[in-house]
């Protein structure tokens, strides 16, 4: 995983640009479930970023369609499904086009960058129970239902452990610069 991580992305603050990018995108869905069926809440779309720098960590909130467990597990479970695969085989195909980044769904794994665990919680309305996966950038994850029960009310919250090498991105002058 560290050498596609490393491979495909020359500056690190990026995952930063990805992840809330992947937060606005599940605040979109709900609103086009609500345009569609009418039966979405979208009064309280937010995103929030929380910097801890006591901890090294670093979280990013939102208020958006969430996932289901089995969402958790084909969206980030396995690199194949996240599109990391079709990314590399486009490259390659395209002799090297850098610009294919973004199109396959590889920018949740930028995390790596700055994160030696990356963890996330969401709780979609498809589904009765929070869930919380959890990640070192190995082949394998954890995921399980959130022993706390429903904290998020909808929505997902991604929490990442920050490397030593990555200190900056607990400090809220360096996060505001980027954001």
């Amino acid at each position: 995983m560290d050498i596609i991580i490393n491979s495909l992305y020359l500056n690190k603050e990026v995952f930063l640009r990805e992840l809330i990018s992947n937060a606005s995108d599940a605040m979109d869905k709900v609103r086009l479930e609500k345009l569609k069926e009418g039966n979405m809440d979208d009064s309280d779309l937010e995103i929030k970023i929380k910097y801890d720098p006591d901890h090294m960590t670093l979280s990013i909130r939102d208020s958006g369609i969430g996932m289901t467990k089995d969402d958790l597990i084909e969206k980030l479970g396995t690199v194949a499904k996240s599109g990391t695969t079709q990314f590399i085989d486009a490259l390659a195909a395209s002799g090297g086009d850098i610009n294919l980044i973004g199109q396959f769904g590889v920018g949740f794994y930028s995390s790596f960058l700055a994160a030696n665990k990356v963890t996330v919680i969401s709780k979609s309305d498809n589904d009765p129970d929070q869930h919380i996966w959890v990640s070192h950038a190995g082949p394998y994850f954890q995921i399980a239902k959130d022993p706390r029960g429903n904290t998020l009310n909808r929505g997902t919250e991604v929490i990442l452990n920050l490397k030593s090498d990555a200190e900056e991105f607990a400090e809220p002058e360096h996060i505001k610069k980027i954001v």
